[in-house]
């Protein structure tokens, strides 16, 4: 387990870097390597120092966040990458398809942002549901319905709470199960579904109606 998780944060407005650099050092695990102001100076330094996590601003004049991301996943594919945004861009497919670990908005409480990093850290994806909300709509544009894929009842309790965007932890306290179970039935799910992470299970959830509008808004 790593002593500090390493962050570089790529952001074109100079208030929003200091003020993320400032929610960030309020965590004790978290180390602010710098901040760049465009998509370049984010693959210069990644490429210089390897973080562990660059929180990137998507839209960015010149080099944007989807071109930063694409050069730096390639390059460096252990360097985890956070995209936010203000609003639900039409680049979150191209983010996603990029390799971003986790999609926020800026508007998210310090405190969430915080625990995704630590998320992200731990291997898991994480999407805002708003933005994941946008996915689905730009993924099933002219696109058929899958067959139905036969889950469990529990298969379908942690898909659910999946795509409503819960730890493996909160699912385990949730369904009072123990965190290698939620493991394995999310193992379960993947294969099922043909899919290789949790994202593109939340989709294909959705886009297929296994989890419902109704079970999304308890």
């Amino acid at each position: 387990m790593m002593d500090q998780i390493r962050v570089v944060i790529a952001d074109d407005h100079v208030l929003v870097r200091e003020g993320l650099r400032k929610l960030l050092e309020l965590d004790q695990a978290i180390e602010v390597i710098t901040e760049v102001g465009d998509g370049q100076g984010a693959i210069n330094i990644a490429r210089k120092e390897k973080p562990d996590i660059i929180l990137m601003d998507v839209n960015m004049p010149g080099t944007n966040g989807v071109v930063a991301t694409q050069v730096i996943k390639r390059e460096l594919p252990s360097t985890r990458i956070i995209a936010l945004t203000i609003y639900e861009d039409e680049e979150v497919v191209e983010m996603v398809k990029a390799g971003v670990s986790a999609y926020v908005l800026k508007d998210v409480a310090g405190s969430e942002l915080i625990d995704t990093i630590h998320r992200v850290i731990d291997g898991e994806i994480v999407i805002h549901p708003r933005v994941a909300n946008r996915l689905v709509k730009e993924l099933t544009r002219n696109d058929k319905k899958e067959d139905d894929v036969k889950l469990t009842k529990r298969e379908k309790d942690v898909l659910t709470l999946l795509v409503k965007g819960n730890s493996n932890k909160d699912m385990a306290d949730t369904l009072f199960i123990s965190e290698k179970t939620v493991k394995n039935h999310l193992t379960s799910i993947f294969r099922k579904l043909n899919v290789k992470d949790r994202t593109q299970a939340a989709v294909y959830a959705l886009r297929n109606d296994i989890v419902t509008d109704e079970q999304d808004q308890d």
